[in-house]
């Protein structure tokens, strides 16, 4: 059967459009589901890489005129490929040739292992080779697609790199704090992998989480990352931390990384990547830092990156099993107690730090966490008194669940005692087969007075979903 070009042509391109669309519509699902084994034991390493490269994605434009670069970034994507929809979490991590050591292959399998099948669907992780030699990135590059090929396959892994055509000078730059010259060069270098890092992965998750590539990660930290999350609704937070070394666990709005991606290139020379992190989380008027424990990510490696130089940094917060963090639901905190000074009762509660200091509590003084929303409590731990100040722990006291929330909101009309703090410390499990529904409120109540003060260290509240 004849045709005329013209009709060819049209058939040709309506039947290009309906298999496009037929691709779009199933890469989603096709990313879901477990990929077949690949073998790649055998192969040369440049075609086991070049396997797992996306045809027709090697590499992504940004452009990052916005961000104080003199022109477009052209990222080259080693392996894996952008994921068909945004995730909750993207880990970014840059790595560098060390000297000595070699830790990534660790990094990533602590990471993935730690994760659950269902967490691991919203998370990616995205690695910038950053290193200056071509042939070293390559090398990596290979080597973590062949040992993570599963991972790069379902969407879970992104290797990068931004060429060094696109980086600013390294050259003569300004010796800020009479670091040597080469200490410059390298900490400079290495705001910029980061900025480059950050722009890339703006649109990939709601949340941002940037890791070195020589840490441990603790069981299912992506669960919670998102519980301190949610326990911060309502509140405009700019840097939750989860980890109390360097750049290690700090987590960010995607929204705010192009913001961040700018600050460290303009900034780049000025002075190390962690100082300028607390700098940009000022500038957004965070005061405090927020930062839960226990720590989630643990420093592994014992060579730095910087000259090979040995670097015993350990986190003394870090437990390797987050499970069982608390939830801590948003809530108003009272207290009838006179507060010394600003260590007011939310000090206690939240994760920025610090404690709740009261003076002189008498018998019936009350100190009350007050639920935005009410809540099912199966667990409560509280610490009162603290290493420096011994003597002011609550010497007798109990803890009440309550109901009826107040029309001022400050406390709740009825209350069930469910248990009395020993030696200054209370937990109970357990909570929700006694306490008749959610709870609105949860209230300290002293029952002796105390000559001396009153410092609550901590209190955590565990929740359960309603049934």
């Amino acid at each position: 059967m004849r045709c005329s070009p013209k009709r060819c042509l049209t058939a040709a391109l309506t039947a290009f459009v309906l298999l496009l669309l037929f691709l779009l519509l199933h890469r989603g699902s096709w990313q879901e589901q477990e990929p077949l084994e690949v073998e790649f034991r055998d192969l040369p390493p440049d075609t086991a890489l070049q396997m797992l490269k996306p045809e027709g994605a090697l590499h992504v434009l940004q452009d990052l005129d916005n961000l104080s670069a003199p022109h477009n970034v052209s990222y080259h994507l080693l392996a894996g490929s952008l994921p068909p929809r945004k995730k909750f979490l993207a880990v970014g991590l840059a790595s560098v040739r060390r000297p000595r050591g070699y830790y990534l292959p660790a990094t990533l399998t602590s990471l993935f292992k730690q994760s659950t099948k269902e967490e691991l669907q919203e998370m990616v992780v995205v690695v910038h080779l950053a290193d200056t030699d071509p042939g070293w990135n390559a090398q990596v590059a290979a080597d973590i697609t062949r040992k993570f090929a599963h991972r790069i396959l379902l969407g879970q892994l992104l290797l990068i790199h931004a060429p060094q055509e696109f980086y600013p000078t390294l050259e003569g730059l300004k010796r800020n704090y009479n670091d040597p010259e080469e200490r410059v060069k390298f900490r400079s270098k290495q705001n910029v992998d980061y900025a480059f890092l950050l722009a890339f992965a703006a649109n990939l998750s709601s949340y941002y989480l940037m890791i070195e590539d020589d840490v441990w990660s603790a069981k299912s930290f992506f669960t919670a990352i998102r519980k301190a999350v949610a326990s911060q609704e309502g509140t405009t937070w700019a840097t939750l931390e989860f980890s109390k070394l360097g750049y290690i666990g700090k987590l960010y709005r995607s929204s705010d990384l192009p913001r961040l991606a700018r600050f460290l290139l303009l900034f780049y020379q000025e002075m190390p990547c962690d100082w300028l992190l607390v700098h940009f989380r000022l500038l957004l008027t965070q005061k405090d830092v927020i930062r839960f424990k226990p720590s989630l990510f643990q420093h592994m490696g014992l060579y730095s990156s910087f000259q090979g130089t040995v670097n015993r940094l350990e986190d003394d917060e870090f437990e390797a099993d987050a499970v069982d963090l608390p939830d801590n639901p948003p809530a108003a905190l009272f207290t009838s107690m006179t507060v010394f000074e600003n260590y007011e009762p939310l000090k206690a509660y939240s994760a920025s730090g610090g404690y709740f200091w009261g003076k002189n509590p008498g018998d019936g003084s009350t100190f009350c966490i007050v639920f935005q929303q009410p809540a099912r409590i199966t667990r409560v731990r509280v610490r009162t008194g603290s290493d420096e100040r011994q003597g002011d722990f609550l010497r007798a006291g109990v803890l009440e669940l309550g109901r009826r929330r107040r029309a001022d909101g400050r406390d709740c009309s009825a209350y069930i005692t469910v248990g009395t703090f020993e030696k200054g410390l209370f937990e109970r499990r357990g909570l929700e087969r006694g306490a008749p529904g959610p709870m609105e409120c949860v209230r300290i109540r002293v029952t002796k007075g105390q000559s001396e003060w009153l410092i609550i260290q901590s209190i955590d509240i565990w929740t359960a979903a309603d049934s």
